[in-house]
């Protein structure tokens, strides 16, 4: 049985553990694509030109909330050959999440910030601020942008900010854009085929249980986590189809299931990990009752896991209604 001290030192351990799946290799073979290689093939740090006026090519990468998309695309730009080579302090990408308010005034104060432009007059015209940025990546040797969440940020302009993307992989200083979200990124940039054609798209598909490799994902990520905490592996046949169900079938819920779970075997002194264990974090985060576990029910799978937060929309909706009658 581990002390207090040992299990402080266990659970960060297990949330900074990345178990590499095919996700990453498919965005790796997207951004490789979009860098320019040497005559003997190497890949540099520059982004690829594709047409005879020297624009550059984004990535749209689509994943659902939860996926994981987000971990992935870090890990894959900060471990990236070409970018982790690159000297201290260099900024040969640039990774933002859309701050808020998300408009585009905010996002290009934010990504100027980030290019180390800390002031910057608020009576200056979003546009000339939008040019000023162009230059920093220019003065940078910038090669890519990463833009998460990018969804939020066409909520109050969409037509201006989709020009904005677009002109970002323009002219002497353009980059590659990747831009990260859900299936409303991608029915947005689709409104407009000449920003669509700019992209590249990456649909990260959620778990399938059935499936022999994501099943063998979440199974080799459950025994890195045991081995870390010294636990023994769970041995119920049914724990990845109960478990997928249970995180919507979404790969990084799966894994903050897992390190929940072994959170609570842990200060229950267990020597093994199990089901009930799963079902613990699940009554956790979910709040459900003990009928409506996933991890617990017979029929785990005629519950759906988000019926709470439908009868609570539902709920709002029909007191929205009946405010304005």
């Amino acid at each position: 049985m581990n002390t207090q001290s040992q299990n402080d030192q266990i659970l960060p351990r297990l949330r900074n553990l990345y178990v590499k799946n095919p996700r990453d290799a498919a965005f790796a073979e997207h951004l490789n694509r979009l860098l320019k290689r040497s005559p003997s093939g190497d890949l540099l740090p520059e982004a690829a030109r594709f047409t005879n006026t020297g624009e550059t090519r984004g990535i749209m990468v689509i994943d659902g909330p939860s996926g994981g998309k987000s971990t992935m695309l870090q890990r894959g730009l900060s471990r990236h050959p070409v970018f982790a080579g690159c000297a201290d302090g260099a900024h040969s990408y640039i990774g933002a999440t859309v701050p808020s308010p998300a408009t585009l005034k905010s996002m290009s104060d934010h990504l100027l910030t980030l290019t180390g432009y800390l002031s910057t007059s608020a009576r200056r015209e979003v546009w000339s601020k939008w040019e000023m940025l162009k230059q920093r990546f220019l003065m940078l040797n910038t090669v890519a942008l990463w833009i998460n969440e990018a969804h939020d940020l066409f909520c109050a302009d969409k037509d201006l900010i989709l020009r904005a993307v677009k002109s970002l992989m323009q002219g002497e200083s353009a980059v590659i854009v990747i831009l990260s979200g859900t299936e409303k990124l991608a029915e947005i940039v689709r409104s407009d085929p000449q920003v669509q054609r700019r992209f590249s798209t990456l649909i990260l598909p959620p778990v399938d249980a059935e499936a022999e490799a994501d099943r063998d994902d979440i199974l080799d990520i459950i025994a890195a986590h045991c081995e870390i905490a010294g636990l023994d592996e769970p041995t119920e046949a049914d724990l990845v189809d109960r478990l997928v169900h249970a995180a919507r079938r979404r790969f990084r819920l799966c894994i903050e299931y897992s390190v929940m779970a072994i959170e609570q075997a842990l200060q229950q002194g267990a020597d093994h990990l199990d089901m009930h264990h799963f079902a613990a974090a699940w009554s956790l985060l979910e709040g459900n009752e003990i009928a409506r576990n996933v991890l617990l029910a017979d029929e785990w799978w005629q519950i759906d896991p988000d019926w709470a937060s439908q009868i609570k929309l539902a709920a709002a909706r029909s007191r929205r209604r009946r405010a304005k009658a």
